[in-house]
């Protein structure tokens, strides 16, 4: 599962899992072309499958991963001026806590957030934790929500996005029996979150887990997301109703300079959703990302059958 990144310069940075071994590559063209793969490092029980994988954020400190073994310990690997990567902390205070591997992590500006699904005290919760420097050291993990009825969605990715001092996180909860999507925020860096708020009027009733968690944008103080319910795919806005934009899983989403851009897979095929060509078919395979490229373009990334393809869309 690829996850991918841009800098203030227009660069972009991919990190995927490989067995073991996390691996990293950069684009200086606009994302025209990648450099070769390079291993960030090994870590044993490396967890990079099924929306799992190591993530990465480009701050002012320059670029940070993460990543999550199968005992359920995060760490961060900081980039150096010379081009080399060093493991430089690990973000869970607890051991062993992140046992479902799934995270999320965002930069703005000099600071990082990450979140997780954690198991202490037994049950899955939204955990997070921030960092002002690059993710060389991490604050003291915060319990963002727990679900009155037990746990939250066991098997759905988290997103989040930091910006300014405003951190929003988005995760599927379970709560009265509703696999449904919920957004909470904060306003101050993530030391303190606002109620939970639920996407959407539907619901979605279901006894398992849909292994599926959306995307999250925020631009101009605006958020959007996008998300699946039964196999549909829609989007809207917090506190406004959802509209359906097509079908299929795995969706995500990018603002470009105001407008929406999406992708999912649809029918085993990479799908975007443009917003004055509409859908474009990009090939077979899972797990998309998409990342602007100035006002006009915006990078998809996928995975298929274990190769990491790159499509440049323009609007």
């Amino acid at each position: 599962m690829p996850n991918a990144t841009n800098d203030n310069s227009g660069n972009f940075h991919i990190v995927f899992g490989s067995g073991d071994s996390i691996m990293y590559a950069a684009s200086t063209d606009h994302g025209k072309s990648f450099s070769a793969p390079g291993l960030v490092s090994v870590l044993p029980g490396l967890a990079a499958s099924h929306m799992r994988g190591p993530q990465i954020a480009a701050t002012s400190n320059g670029s940070t991963i993460i990543a999550c073994n199968k005992e359920g310990d995060i760490f961060s690997y900081n980039m150096q001026n010379s081009g080399n990567w060093i493991k430089s902390a690990r973000v869970n205070d607890t051991d062993t806590v992140a046992k479902e591997q799934l995270m999320a992590l965002s930069g703005n500006q000099g600071n990082l957030y990450a979140v997780w699904l954690d198991l202490r005290d037994k049950h899955n919760k939204i955990f997070g934790a921030g960092s002002n420097d690059g993710g060389k050291t991490w604050s003291k993990n915060a319990m963002i929500y727990a679900s009155p009825d037990t746990t939250v969605c066991e098997c759905c990715k988290p997103s989040v996005v930091i910006e300014g001092n405003n951190v929003y996180v988005m995760f599927r909860n379970w709560l009265n029996g509703n696999r449904d999507l919920y957004l909470i925020q904060s306003s101050d860096r993530g030391l303190t979150f606002s109620n939970a708020q639920k996407l959407g009027t539907g619901s979605w009733a279901l006894n398992g887990c849909p292994m599926d968690g959306g995307g999250v944008v925020v631009q101009d103080k605006k958020v959007q997301t996008v998300w699946n319910r039964k196999g549909k795919i829609y989007t809207c806005e917090p506190g406004m109703p959802e509209q359906e934009i097509g079908e299929g899983r795995n969706c995500t989403l990018e603002t470009v300079d105001g407008k929406k851009v999406y992708a999912w897979i649809e029918k085993g095929a990479v799908t975007c959703l443009l917003p004055q060509s509409g859908k474009k078919i990009l090939g077979k395979g899972t797990t998309p990302v998409l990342k602007a490229i100035g006002n006009e373009q915006v990078l998809c990334v996928w995975e298929n059958e274990n190769q990491i393809h790159s499509s440049i869309l323009s609007l």
